[in-house]
């Protein structure tokens, strides 16, 4: 069993230096039909909103990113590292074209928040 968790990690090369993972996370994502469109909640804890891109493409939403460790101190170590920091990407596909919806979001608390108004 502690191989298989031992996959989630990312550890630590012989200088004692933290490295990235260099691998995609997926994060998980949420999608409502309102009367006026689609609502689209994304969860992007420890996300800044400026490393995060939204590109529309026929049917499909892409979520874009990177989530960064930037809490290590200066002459600290790492113990344990299971939180991914690397790029991440969220593809949703919708029944229709979204090309024209009224694209407005919102992040907040770690959640982003896509409202695609259609209507």
């Amino acid at each position: 069993m502690a191989k298989s968790l031992n996959r989630y990690f990312q550890f630590l090369d012989s200088s004692g230096e933290a490295q990235p993972s260099g691998r995609l996370w997926y994060p998980a994502a949420d999608i409502y039909k309102t009367p006026d469109g689609w609502l689209v909640k994304v969860e992007l804890a420890g996300v800044s909103a400026d490393d995060i891109e939204i590109e529309v493409h026929g049917n499909q939403l892409r979520i874009l990113g990177s989530r960064k460790d930037k809490t290590c101190a200066a002459g600290g170590s790492v113990q344990q590292l299971e939180i991914t920091y690397s790029r991440f990407e969220k593809a949703l596909e919708f029944p229709g074209s979204i090309e024209k919806a009224k694209l407005e979001h919102n992040f907040e608390d770690g959640l982003l928040m896509i409202f695609l108004k259609t209507a």
